[in-house]
C-alpha cells in the first residue's frame, strides 16, 4: 500500500502541530474514498467521477444549468465541462437546448436515459459510501459529522479573519 502523508508524519518528532496531523488525517481519509469510488465508477459504470458529477448537478436541477453554472457548482472550467458534455450528448444521456433567458447561453438537461442511468450510478455510489463508512456506528457518525461541522466553521472563520 502507498505511503499516504499521515503515515509519513507517524513518526514525526514531539511538538509537531496536532492541527497539522488532524488536516492530514482528514487529507487521508478523503483521499482514500474518492480514490475507491473513482475505481468502482470505472469498474462498475465504465464512467468517471467528473461524468458523475455532472449528471449530479444536472439531476439535482430538471430545467438545466448553463455549462457556466455547471462549471461553478463544480469548481472546473468551462473547457472542462464542454468536453465532458459533448461526451454526454453523444451517448444519449444529456441534452443542449438554448437558454430561455439568454439566446447565447446554452443549457443542458438529463434526457430520461440519462435520469435512469444517474439512478443507477447513484444508487450504487450511495452504497459504496455506507460500506466504506460501514465501520462506524451510528453514535460514531453522528459525532463525527458533528465536529466536521466544528471544523469547517472553523476554517471559514479563518478565511473570513484573514480576507480573500
Amino acid at each position: 500500500m502507498p505511503l499516504d502523508a499521515e503515515t509519513a508524519l507517524a513518526d514525526t518528532p514531539p511538538g509537531h502541530k496536532d492541527e497539522l496531523r488532524l488536516w492530514l488525517r482528514l487529507l487521508t481519509c478523503a483521499n482514500l474514498i474518492e480514490a475507491e469510488i473513482r475505481r468502482r465508477l470505472r469498474v462498475e459504470f465504465d464512467t468517471t467521477l467528473p461524468r458523475f458529477d455532472l449528471l449530479a448537478q444536472l439531476e439535482r436541477h430538471a430545467a438545466g444549468l448553463t455549462l457556466g453554472d455547471i462549471s461553478r457548482r463544480m469548481m472546473v472550467s468551462n473547457g472542462n465541462v464542454t468536453g465532458l458534455a459533448a461526451r454526454l450528448e453523444e451517448e444519449g444521456l444529456v441534452e443542449r437546448r438554448v437558454s430561455a433567458t439568454d439566446r447565447r447561453a446554452q443549457s443542458l438537461r438529463l434526457t430520461p436515459r440519462g435520469r435512469r442511468e444517474f439512478a443507477r450510478q447513484s444508487a450504487a455510489h450511495e452504497g459504496w459510501v455506507a460500506e466504506l463508512l460501514g465501520g462506524l456506528g451510528a453514535a460514531e457518525r453522528e459525532a463525527l459529522h458533528r465536529l466536521l461541522g466544528r471544523a469547517k466553521a472553523s476554517v471559514q472563520s479563518g478565511l473570513q479573519e484573514n480576507g480573500p
